[in-house]
């Protein structure tokens, strides 16, 4: 039998036969739609599908939506799903109280942990010229004092009106001594921020933030003790007010935390601890303060007024002179006749005056020595050392003069990876380090003998050169690799006694970008070298404030052969003249026949050459392009 053929219909009949047939079963159209052909109706359809779809995409950003997603999928408890891999729970059955509990992805958590850190740190206060400078023959110190976090370093940024201690709900933050200075009545008074005192402590950390406090309570006229008022009175409390009632010194015990009028009542039964004055305030709404700075600006001693001593201006004057006739030694390179190169013929930048003061940060891992430096610059235990990583976090400042030059040292915490950090005050502490680091002139690497150059010491050191400080390289406990034993051995490790030209050699091919950097070896802990440092730091802080006449520069340009200089074609570019635009860091325009990005081999050449002939010891040297055709060229 033959197959049946199916006619095929015409353009009519099949368009008919695609419309959708009326009867009970199938709903009527509206009039609308009903008009319309087949493919309009498709259209339509598919604008209200994608209209649906918008309509449930959730309308939060793709953080927290994804975040809600691995919160359900962790939160569905075991055998929730059937086989068909569907949820026996309804929708919608979750407890809210449940999906608060659904762990956060840890990278998510990390990286929001670091942004909430550079946010707080927008808000502190760096080392400013006045803290820290001890002048205890002109003005008060007020301590303030009290256990782990009672609210301390609150009151004290509230009184110095600044965010110069790091608040935190961890307790323990605080471990040095932080020294700021209050206005009130007419009077400039210091403070002093102590840790969290616990008398019967034995750990190491608790044992030296006791002993810092107690140098603090010791140098102050005037104490205040801080207490929770939240809280129930405390064997630390009982034991620290029988220490400071005597001591024979002016005591007052501030309430803290007493936030609204009606707990100021609660505040009567701390007097169990035998304080007669007793105030009660809120260091973060800044309640009852007024009245505690009366009470403790009033059992101060008088003020002294010392008399104002004589400024020595000859040297001044004779700066002056020069300047108004032009005078003064030429600067290296220039000529007689030189115009340019005669100082009293410019402008001085805001870095070449003479500087009363250098801020010298001290940088570098945990560990290595930072806090022992210090105490060997300023002669004190200033700073809690302990074999610990991490102790410092709160950067501790102190000024020595030395010479008639004032140098202010800064330790900072121990910069760390992004990973080793997991408590916000750490966080906190590696940021506020970075930001010391840039607000300083010059910067100590310090870097341990025993361990050798590491990876993070380099990035640290790059910090340093990418921020434009000037760096010395700091080679500490060089006593433990010299020191030898009757058989002629380290007594460190066992093994012979190291050589400095060697390990110079070493510690150079690890940090080869900073070729500039002058390299000390030192003994922090036997105060060996602190001299020599004094003397690179006075230099290199001089250095970086050098300037080079114009004409200088451009004699210096036709002594130098560029042929020399390794590179590509494409990125050789021709210097016509070159001036010094800024000092600290030491910074070079170069006008050239091309607006092209300056090569870094040839950025490296031009350096070196620069430093042959005028030095910039301890300094990076910056280079800006400026060329006569505006039209950057096409690479």
């Amino acid at each position: 039998m033959a197959p049946k053929i199916k006619k095929r219909l015409g353009k009519k009949h099949r368009q008919a036969s695609t419309r959708p047939k009326l009867g009970k079963s199938v709903p009527k159209l509206k009039g609308a739609v009903k008009e319309v052909s087949p493919k309009q109706r498709k259209e339509i359809a598919a604008k209200k599908a994608a209209a649906n779809a918008k309509a449930k995409t959730p309308t939060r950003s793709p953080d927290k939506e994804h975040r809600r997603v691995v919160g359900e999928e962790q939160m569905r408890p075991q055998g929730g799903e059937d086989r068909a891999g569907r949820s026996r729970f309804p929708a919608g059955m979750e407890t809210r109280k449940a999906k608060a509990k659904a762990p956060v992805d840890p990278e998510v958590a990390e990286k929001r942990a670091w942004l909430n850190a550079e946010e707080i740190a927008t808000t502190l206060t760096l080392v400013t010229a006045n803290v820290g400078h001890h002048e205890p023959t002109r003005l008060p110190l007020v301590a303030i004092c009290g256990r782990p976090n009672v609210g301390k370093s609150t009151l004290f940024n509230k009184l110095t009106q600044t965010r110069r201690s790091i608040v935190g709900d961890e307790p323990g933050i605080t471990r040095d001594r932080i020294y700021g200075e209050v206005e009130w009545a007419g009077r400039d008074v210091r403070l002093v921020d102590t840790g969290g005192v616990i008398p019967d402590d034995e750990a190491l950390i608790p044992a030296e933030i006791f002993r810092q406090a107690k140098v603090g309570l010791e140098e102050a006229d005037a104490i205040i003790m801080v207490v929770d008022g939240r809280t129930e009175l405390a064997s630390p409390d009982m034991e620290l007010a029988r220490l400071l009632l005597r001591g024979g010194k002016p005591v007052f015990l501030a309430v803290n935390k007493m936030d609204t009028p009606e707990m100021f009542a609660a505040a009567e039964n701390f007097r169990r601890l035998g304080f007669k004055n007793v105030c009660p305030i809120s260091a973060e709404h800044g309640s009852g303060i007024g009245d505690l700075l009366d009470d403790v600006w009033a059992a101060l001693p008088p003020e002294f007024v010392a008399e104002e001593p004589e400024e020595n201006l000859e040297g001044f004057e004779e700066e002056f002179e020069e300047d108004m006739d032009g005078g003064g030694d030429p600067l290296p390179g220039a000529q007689d006749g030189d115009e340019e190169a005669k100082p009293g013929r410019r402008l001085r930048s805001h870095g070449e005056h003479i500087s009363r003061e250098t801020k010298v940060a001290i940088i570098g891992r945990p560990n290595v020595g930072k806090s022992t430096l210090l105490n060997a610059f300023t002669g004190t235990e200033r700073a809690i050392v302990s074999p610990i990583a991490g102790t410092t976090r709160d950067a501790v400042d102190e000024v020595v003069e030395r010479n008639g030059h004032s140098f202010r040292f800064i330790d900072t915490a121990g910069i760390r990876r992004k990973g080793k950090t997991k408590l916000m005050a750490e966080k906190l502490s590696v940021i506020m380090s970075r930001k010391h680091l840039e607000a300083a002139d010059v910067s100590l690497l310090v870097i341990d003998a025993g361990e050798g150059v590491a990876a993070a010491d380099a990035n640290i050191g790059g910090y340093a050169h990418e921020s434009g400080r000037s760096v010395i390289i700091i080679v500490n406990k060089w006593d433990l690799m010299t020191d030898v034993g009757p058989d002629g051995m380290r007594l460190f490790d066992g093994k012979p006694p190291a050589d400095k030209k060697i390990y110079e050699q070493q510690v150079r091919d690890s940090l080869k970008y900073l070729d500039y950097a002058p390299l000390l070896f030192v003994s922090a802990a036997e105060e060996k070298g602190m001299e020599e440092v004094f003397k690179k730091v006075e230099l290199v802080s001089r250095e970086r404030r050098k300037r080079v006449s114009t004409g200088a520069m451009n004699r210096f340009l036709d002594k130098i052969d560029f042929q020399r200089a390794s590179v590509p074609m494409k990125k050789r570019i021709r210097i016509y003249y070159m001036t010094q635009a800024a000092v600290a860091p030491p910074t070079f325009v170069l006008f050239t026949d091309r607006d092209v990005k300056l090569h870094f081999s040839y950025e490296r050449f031009l350096a070196n050459e620069i430093r042959d002939t005028f030095k910039f010891i301890g300094s990076p040297i910056w280079f800006k392009v400026k060329a006569r055709n505006k039209k950057k060229e096409k690479e």
